[in-house]
Order: structure tokens, then sequence, then C-alpha cells
């Protein structure tokens, strides 16, 4: 007999909560029960982003930096960032150099004396927030074209003093509040287009994850800030996709499931710490496997103050 000559099994979301139903010890026999299935998935990947690394949600990106700006929105499943160079000459293969830039925690950034000073950037914060989009109660004082850097709302009370708007469909960086009006005001953020605004159009704050690099951009070159980011693992969907997963953590994801599931069903409860124990060692295995398996070389910074070391 030949094998199949194939590798490239997978699980629809269905397929994977009728298994976990399965392994529960009940049969998967109504919408809802997909439906729960599904929601407990969610959950699930949550808490596996939570744990830790996925390398299969590794994703590269670049940003090209404009001078004078120094708040850059990240894509919006970012959960956060792995590695980040600062690249120059990034058109020409013989000139091209990543440089490095050194992450700071707000706490650093914050007590930058000049955050507006402008030269190549040498550090970066990371803002890890989620992207939601929240009313601000302020509207457009006047109305604007695409080409207008000059933007007056009726109130900035409930806006950070730099960071991000979206009126209508545009995303709008500023770099400072000054009364009413917003300062080093930058249009077509985070992809967007640049476009008329009728006043009174109500304003809103999208918290969008970013960068805040330092020193702000100059024009001296063309910088690039190249990162390597961790994204969110893909939502269940309606049953008929399969699941944003690597082959690896598939019997970890059903046995996952089937734990999370017979949670929530009284008369199953006594197969609870069974399934437990399952999920934990299926999740310990593919966790260990799905790992960087290149060397890792640790080398300490170290600073003296007043005198040489000993």
């Amino acid at each position: 007999m030949t094998t199949s000559g194939t590798t490239l099994f997978n699980l629809e979301f269905s397929e994977i909560a009728e298994e976990a139903f399965e392994r529960a010890g009940r049969e998967m026999r109504s919408g809802y029960d997909l439906r729960t299935a599904r929601r407990s998935m969610n959950l699930m990947t949550i808490e596996w982003q939570n744990r830790g690394i996925n390398m299969w949600t590794f994703n590269q990106g670049a940003i090209t930096l404009t001078p004078g700006l120094n708040t850059y929105a990240l894509p919006l499943d970012t959960i956060d960032l792995l590695e980040q160079v600062i690249r120059t000459g990034a058109n020409s293969s013989s000139t091209q150099a990543d440089l490095n830039i050194t992450r700071i925690s707000v706490s650093t950034y914050a007590t930058i004396p000049n955050k507006l000073q402008q030269a190549r950037p040498i550090q970066v914060w990371i803002q890890r927030l989620s992207g939601s989009v929240s009313p601000t109660g302020a509207t457009l004082s006047g109305s604007i074209n695409d080409s207008t850097t000059t933007i007056t709302l009726s109130s900035t009370a409930n806006l950070p003093y730099a960071g991000f708007i979206r009126i209508d469909n545009e995303d709008i960086a500023y770099g400072y509040l000054d009364g009413n009006t917003l300062g080093n005001v930058f249009r077509a953020q985070n992809g967007t287009t640049a476009a008329s605004h009728t006043s009174g159009t109500a304003v809103y704050n999208p918290n969008l994850p970013a960068i805040t690099v330092w020193p702000t951009p100059d024009n001296t070159q063309t910088y690039q800030f190249v990162y390597w980011y961790l994204r969110r693992v893909q939502d269940a969907g309606a049953g008929l996709q399969t699941a944003d997963m690597n082959f690896r953590f598939l019997p970890c994801l059903v046995a996952g499931l089937a734990y999370h599931i017979a949670m929530k069903v009284p008369e199953l409860m006594n197969r609870v710490p069974m399934l437990k124990e399952v999920y934990d060692e299926q999740f310990n295995i593919a966790a260990g496997e799905d790992r960087e398996k290149a060397a890792v070389r640790f080398v300490p910074r170290q600073m003296f103050i007043g005198g040489a070391s000993s």
C-alpha cells in the first residue's frame, strides 16, 4: 500500500469543536453548542498569548519615519514587539544599514527633557494599547480640508497630551495640545486617507498601539523603523474556517477546548481534572517544540560611575 503523499492535515473549527465535545463526554448537537465552543476557543487562544510567545504569530513590519513626527501607529493586532532596528539606506543594497534602537519604559521616556529634539532615533517607547475606539465628547470647531494642519476642537479635556484622534475615517497624529488646538499635526496616519471634514463632526480617540521614538526623526536622511512583532491569534470564525494555528498546536487546541467545555457542563465535572491534566501535558509538549532553536548569547551591559571597573 502507498501513503497519501500529503502532509496538509488540518481541521475546520466545526471539526475541532466536535472532537472536543466527544473528548468531554458528550455529542455536539445544536447551534448553541458550536457557539459556546467558539467563545471558549477565542478565550483560550488569548490565554495562550498571555502565557508567552507563539512562533507562528511572528510578523515583520516597517514604518518609514517622517521628519518631525515621533509617534507612529502599529497594526491593530499587535501584542508586543520582539525586536526592532532603525534602517538607513533602505532602498540601496550597498548602503543599507540596520542600527540598534533601545527599548525604554514610559518612566524613562517621561524624564527626557526635550522630546521634540531631532536627530537619528536611538530609543523607542512601545505603547501596548488595545485599538479600542472611545468617544472624546469633542467636535471639530470649523471645517478642515485634506491639507489642514491646524485643528481646533470644541474641547480637549478627554484627550491625552499627545497621540491620535479619529475624525470620520481618518486617523490624525498630534504632538501636543495648545488650549483646544492640536499642535504638530500629521494627517492620514495608520494607512488612512486625508479628507475634508465639516464643523461639528465628532472626534474619537482610537487608542492605537504605537511606538514613540526619540530623538524625533530629522531630515538628514530617510529612516525606517523595522520591527518583528507578535500578533494576536485570529478569531475562531463562523465554523467553516480552519483555525489560525500551527499544526503542532492542534492536539493542544482540542484538549484545551474539551477541558473548557467540560467546565461549563455540570454533569461533566467529574471529567474536568483528567481533561485539565491532558490539556496541560499537550500544551507543554507543543510550547516546548514551538520555540527558537538558534544559539543565544547574553552579554551584560555594565556601567560604572566615578571610576574604572574593578
